[in-house]
């Protein structure tokens, strides 16, 4: 079994070689142009919030309306790392909103084959599987266009779900 220092040795001999460090400062400068052209371009409809970095495992702002708002949900355009996807989720301000709405959707096809809630979330849903990096201007067209069909998918169960 590894221990701290294993982990650590390891951790130092990728840093030497210098690709995590470039990948990961080039991915969240992207997410954070990514937000701005998302803010800019649908500001009529959504507003976005500030961008975190997490820990190597997600970066991610939040946006919203007023139609979520007033549920206490928001959404999250979110860059798993891990997986190196980008996914939409719906969340909720507080455990008991976020399990009142985890109720209605586990039984819906945004949790398909889910037995579990998600960890941070109501719900999880993959945007992009496979972002292509090297044509950043079409990845965010891609990313935009099914981030506002996504959502308004998403609103529309809500809607339907008749949950406040």
């Amino acid at each position: 079994m590894k221990d701290l220092n294993d982990y650590v040795n390891s951790y130092k001999e990728q840093l030497k070689i210098g690709d995590i460090q470039e990948a990961y400062a080039g991915l969240v400068k992207y997410v954070t142009k990514l937000s701005t052209t998302l803010s800019k371009n649908l500001s009529k409809s959504y507003s976005f919030g500030s961008l975190f970095q997490g820990y190597m495992d997600y970066t991610y702002f939040y946006y919203s309306n007023q139609f979520l708002k007033d549920r206490k949900l928001k959404m999250g355009l979110v860059l798993n790392h891990p997986k190196m996807q980008f996914e939409v989720w719906l969340l909720g301000q507080t455990i008991p909103i976020q399990e009142r709405y985890w109720e209605y959707f586990k039984n819906t096809k945004w949790n398909k084959n889910r037995t579990t809630k998600p960890q941070y979330s109501i719900l999880e849903t993959v945007l992009l599987a496979n972002p292509n990096f090297n044509d950043l201007d079409k990845l965010s067209k891609q990313i935009e266009e099914s981030l506002v069909q996504v959502t308004a998918e998403i609103i529309q169960e809500i809607k339907v779900s008749q949950l406040k």
